[in-house]
């Protein structure tokens, strides 16, 4: 049974769009999830199902906007796919501090901008099959790579930095 790595957008920020972790867990193992885990309070799950990656984005957005009263957008990604954003790690010669490395997850292959990866140097992005990696040395408020990046009308589109994304390969590997 494959494990999978779900993805929240828009929880638990600032106090808003409120999502407890442990009525997430209750919410994915009510849909006969296995091995429900979740890390940190952004909205990252870990869990088993033999179910395909789309059947199992609609049923989780589905429980969490039945669960939470709000619509939650969902990006899946399994233990392999999530590896593989990992061992890439485009950017890492230069991304020294992985709070400060991201990675947009989208739930399709990003659109080529119509500017250079060193556009906005020293910040920089590197597109990848549907990621996109940031380096953002100076931080994610001021961002201006980040903001030529706004989400098109429809997209999903979900953001981690660097130390969540490899402690998240860790929890489902193990």
């Amino acid at each position: 049974m494959p494990t999978y790595v779900a993805l929240l957008r828009g929880i638990n920020l600032g106090g808003r769009r409120r999502v407890a972790m442990a009525d997430l867990r209750s919410w994915l193992t009510d849909l006969g999830y296995a091995d429900v885990r979740t890390l940190l309070q952004s909205g990252n799950a870990v869990f088993r199902t033999a179910k395909r990656p789309a059947t199992v984005e609609r049923e989780v957005e589905a429980r969490l906007a039945e669960g939470t009263g709000f619509q939650v957008d969902c990006v899946i990604r399994t233990t392999d796919e999530l590896r593989a954003v990992v061992e890439a790690d485009p950017l890492g010669s230069v991304a020294d501090n992985g709070s400060r490395y991201h990675v947009t997850f989208l739930r399709t292959a990003p659109a080529e901008p119509d500017f250079a990866p060193d556009a906005f140097a020293p910040e920089l992005f590197h597109l990848g099959e549907r990621e996109i990696y940031f380096w953002t040395p100076d931080g994610t408020i001021k961002s201006k790579v980040l903001a030529a990046f706004t989400p098109k009308k429809g997209e999903v589109a979900t953001m981690r930095n660097w130390n969540t994304v490899t402690k998240l390969l860790a929890l489902a590997d193990s």
